[in-house]
């Protein structure tokens, strides 16, 4: 199955060995001496003190300095990964900054996404904290000449249980500095029971400077003699320039220069360096406003085809193998099929099913619309280049600018800036690319932003595609057959390698995918269909699809056989086949399901709202696990006579492992999640005519509302013997089917086509 992990596990490569650097020791291995500074100014007076990783300094006067070598993009792991150091340091949070890495081979991978920092993290940073913690007391023991067994550490102070001596870590870093450091698999973490950081609601740490307008995002970014500059590029995708106005341009007020930048690729690395024309001026007004007059004929290209009925015509033909007129490999020639997974006889169990259903859904391709547009500044120096920019895949951009540039990787300096949304859309480059090809021909440091046309028209989307299904329940009420085609879109431009065209990233059908291993008889087959449309990862990659369309259909089947949509979901997780299904830990799910359906109250009826009668009330559940996490919701929606959906009340249910990190920024995930799901269900979706986007903003592609939002959300964790894992993607799956089930329940009325706005609920 196609993850975000896979791909961040293959673009990993691209570094040469950068994002593949030892950054702190496995079990059994020793911590390497620092090997460079903090990158954080001494307090006047200060000295560097205990500096045994780049990741930790204490200074003399017991400043405490975290580094957070992850970028930060509204996840919180700038908070939540030094809080695991802290907390086995037995720092006092009040005494601690944390401050963001730049991209550097010394603080090894440094890419966020796939939920993975915390899990990728979590037993490291706690024995980093730990080890300096025993060289300090350590140190404190040696100052006494006492035993260490007879010192213990507590909120940035060592003491001396029999005496009641003290000193502070500052007093102590010096000293401890020069003790050799302890074995990471030899250090003694403190049991879980007695963690008093991990666990607590802490503010994030760029709180206070982000409600006070401070720089830290990338579009923030301001240098002495900076130009600013825009890149138009076609409305059709992978079109080259034909001919521009550009002396037109260059006559605009405030405007220093317009150029036309042919890609990297002509025009085919999609997620590349697509053609266009650059503008640069002095502000970034000056470089919109004379983009108004700018005026270029394109060669459009081969996708012009791209339209929605290019697509329906494709999963028409795709119809042949939904009805089984032609085989898996059989089918026309814009399309591949493949059998995924076969279990029992599907067949023969939907023929002797006591109810059968079929059905179909369909989904649209999906933007990442990140409330900050794409940015990076620039700085060409004769051979080297620095950059500035917000990107979760810092490893991988250096690469490719390295690559355009003809540079070796170690003459691109890449500063990280905080990310205003990322959801796997700042996995790519392109933009960086753009600052760095627009920069080498300006002799200047340069600002390139997007506007949010080019957010929104020139994206990396989640692909598009549909689920037939037919399901069969026996005569004991039990899922007894479940039969699944897929179809997805790739785009041949971004194939990997030589091998077989598959659906872009998060949209490819696996074997194990739920219910998988839990019903004795499956088929799941996947159909690809080649676009022209950029693909990438969108937040929860194919778990958020997959889990609309399965939680759904066994909606559906539930109903159909009479039967309680939870009982039905606890009976299937309960079967024999769940026993063997490790990769669904069914115990996980049974566990969150009953979790939210106690606390929203599942077995009891919605009451009426007095004064409106017309008001139909339903409540949905659904589950899902995604990135290692678990997750359940219960959802009340009403629905007017009108038509008009309100989500009245969310029930969240979550199993991410044995610690919770940052309890505030865990339920801020979870209610993110939420609301980012109910958007992209709601109202988002795109239409494509002629190879073009055709929405371009917020005004035609809208997000959820304020007024639209849930008036309740309610968060529960569940704590289990598991391995801590990451938050920012599962919460996410069950929301759309959890509020298509609500909708069901109120109207009767079933959502198959994504954004649901298209379905009248009247």
């Amino acid at each position: 199955m196609s993850s975000r992990r896979q791909f961040l596990q293959h673009s990993a490569l691209l570094g040469s060995g950068l994002a593949l650097a030892c950054f702190l020791p496995t079990r059994g291995d020793s911590l390497p001496r620092v090997r460079k500074p903090v990158p954080a100014p001494l307090p006047p007076g200060a000295e560097p003190g205990l500096q045994p990783h780049v990741l930790l300094r204490i200074d003399t006067q017991g400043h405490i300095t975290l580094v957070s070598k992850v970028p930060e993009m509204g996840q919180g792991v700038k908070t939540s990964l030094p809080m695991l150091i802290a907390e086995e340091l037995e720092a006092d949070w009040r005494a601690v900054q944390v401050v963001q890495a730049d991209f550097d081979a010394a603080y090894g991978p440094q890419t966020a996404g796939g939920s993975q920092s915390v899990p990728q993290h979590f037993d490291a940073f706690l024995r980093l904290g730990a080890m300096a913690r025993t060289l300090l007391l350590q140190a404190a023991a040696d100052t006494w000449q006492v035993p260490v067994a007879s010192c213990h550490a507590k909120l940035g102070v060592v003491h001396h249980v029999p005496s009641g001596r003290q000193l502070g870590y500052g007093e102590l870093a010096a000293r401890a500095e020069q003790l050799p450091l302890p074995d990471a698999a030899s250090v003694v973490l403190k049991p879980a029971a007695s963690r008093s950081l991990l666990g607590t609601r802490v503010p994030g740490v760029d709180n206070a400077a982000i409600v006070t307008g401070q720089r830290l995002f990338g579009i923030d970014v301001a240098l002495p003699g900076m130009l600013h500059a825009c890149y138009v590029k076609a409305p059709a995708f992978g079109a080259r320039v034909r001919q521009a106005n550009l002396d037109e341009v260059k006559r605009q007020a405030g405007v220093r220069d317009a150029f036309v930048i042919d890609g990297e690729a002509q025009g085919q690395d999609l997620q590349g360096l697509m053609p266009g024309v650059a503008i640069v001026a002095e502000s970034t007004w000056a470089a919109q406003r004379a983009r108004r007059t700018l005026q270029v004929s394109w060669d459009e290209g081969p996708h012009l085809a791209v339209t929605r009925e290019h697509w329906a015509e494709h999963l028409r033909q795709a119809q042949a193998c939904f009805d089984g007129a032609a085989k898996p490999g059989t089918a026309p020639t814009t399309q591949t099929a493949k059998i995924v997974r076969r279990d029992g006889d599907v067949a023969q169990a939907l023929a002797q099913a006591a109810h059968r259903i079929e059905a179909s859904y369909q989904h649209p391709f999906l933007p990442h619309a990140t409330l900050e547009p794409q940015n990076a500044t620039a700085w060409w120096q004769g051979g080297r280049i620095e950059l500035w920019a917000p990107i979760q895949h810092p490893a991988g951009g250096v690469y490719r600018v390295a690559r355009l540039l003809g540079i070796a990787q170690r003459k691109v300096t890449l500063h990280l800036t905080r990310c205003g949304g990322g959801f796997g859309r700042r996995l790519g480059a392109d933009y960086l690319l753009e600052a760095a090809a627009i920069a080498r021909r300006v002799n200047a440091p340069v600002k390139l932003t997007w506007s949010r046309e080019d957010d929104l028209q020139h994206d990396h989307y989640r692909a598009g595609g549909m689920h037939r299904l037919r399901g069969g329940v026996d005569a004991q009420g039990r899922l007894s057959a479940w039969e699944q085609r897929a179809v997805g879109f790739a785009n041949p431009a971004q194939r990997d390698g030589t091998g077989p065209l598959e659906p872009g990233p998060g949209t490819l059908l696996g074997g194990d995918e739920f219910p998988a291993g839990l019903v004795p008889h499956g088929l799941w087959v996947q159909h690809t269909l080649a676009t022209g449309v950029p693909l990438g990862a969108w937040r929860s990659p194919g778990s958020n699809v997959f889990a609309w369309v399965s939680q759904s259909f066994l909606d559906e089947l539930a109903h159909a056989a009479g039967q309680d949509p939870l009982a039905f979901r606890l009976a299937l997780l309960s079967g024999p086949g769940a026993q063997a299904q490790a990769d669904i830990h069914a115990q996980r799910q049974r566990t969150v399901l009953q979790t939210a359906a106690q606390a929203a109250g599942w077995s009891t009826p919605l009451p009426s709202v007095p004064g409106l009668p017309g008001l139909r009330r339903g409540r949905g559940i659904a589950s899902h696990s995604s990135q290692g996490g678990h997750a359940a919701m219960v959802v009340d929606v009403s629905v007017d006579a009108e038509g008009q959906l309100r989500v009245d009340r969310v029930v969240a249910a979550v199993d991410v492992g044995e610690q919770i990190v940052n309890l505030s920024g865990a339920e801020q995930q979870v209610q993110g999640a939420v609301v980012d799901g109910l958007s992209a269900l709601w109202r988002q979706g795109l239409d494509i005519e002629a190879g073009r986007i055709v929405q371009s903003n917020f005004h035609d592609h809208r997000l959820l509302r304020l007024p639209d939002a849930p008036a309740r959300i309610d968060v529960h964790f569940v704590r289990s013997p598991h391995p801590s894992t990451g938050l920012g993607e599962p919460a996410l799956p069950p929301v759309a089917p959890a509020v298509c089930n609500a909708i069901f329940a109120a109207t009767g009325v079933r959502i198959r086509d994504w954004p649901l706005v298209r379905t009248s609920l009247r």
